[in-house]
């Protein structure tokens, strides 16, 4: 028993914590630079970037995300940390990009017109007059993404990468007795829920700052 609760493994256990917080960052950055791309694209509806954009979305959606890990894994010629964030980043491009696109179609069509007579250019009431507007208006669902993708990260312990939850799951060797497995079970519950809840805690309040 006092193995179980050694320095040991609370630190084997937070270095893993770090690898997923690691794995959620580059999720998270690449997902709404590349997702922002093609919910633009979706939303303007012309040409073949539109189209692109719309099949994009279309097929990462509809793909189990456990399938796309392992896919990625075996598929491309990337170490299992990279080939776990290009997984997760995948299917949350998709995702953030439907928020992005129901943003801006939620914005009337007299904030562009009103633009337009100001003299503000197509590109200009883009960029200065809907995406901001939008921003402000997608923050939770927005937040909430980020969030899941942290949570997502514990599917990626199928490809041995050492986050949170497979790092447990090589301390759970260690162990016989079903009552420690579940003890440790718990724990990385409890990691996972003070992670999430903390983020979601300074989300509400920069949330209430803005406005």
């Amino acid at each position: 028993m006092n193995e179980f609760f050694s320095l040991t493994t609370a630190l084997f256990l937070l270095k893993g914590l770090g690898v997923t917080l690691l794995i959620a960052v580059f999720t998270i950055i690449v997902s709404f630079l590349v997702g922002s791309v093609l919910g633009v694209a979706k939303f303007l509806q012309k040409g073949i970037a539109a189209r692109i954009a719309a099949v994009y979305i279309d097929i990462a959606r509809n793909l189990p995300l456990m399938l796309v890990i392992i896919g990625f894994r075996f598929m491309l010629p990337l170490p299992p940390l990279a080939s776990a964030v290009a997984a997760l980043s995948f299917l949350n491009c998709a995702l953030i990009a439907e928020i992005l696109r129901g943003g801006m179609i939620s914005i009337p069509k007299g904030q562009w017109e009103a633009a337009y007579s100001q003299g503000f250019s197509f590109a200009g009431t883009l960029v200065h007059v809907v995406i901001p507007q939008t921003v402000r208006k997608i923050r939770k669902p927005l937040m909430g993404q980020f969030i899941t993708i942290i949570k997502d990260t514990s599917l990626c312990a199928v490809i041995a990468v050492h986050e949170l939850m497979y790092s447990g799951q090589i301390v759970m060797g260690k162990f016989v007795k079903s009552s420690y497995i579940i003890a440790l079970y718990a724990v990385i519950a409890f990691i996972y829920f003070g992670v999430n809840s903390f983020l979601l805690f300074v989300s509400k309040r920069a949330i209430q700052e803005i406005r």
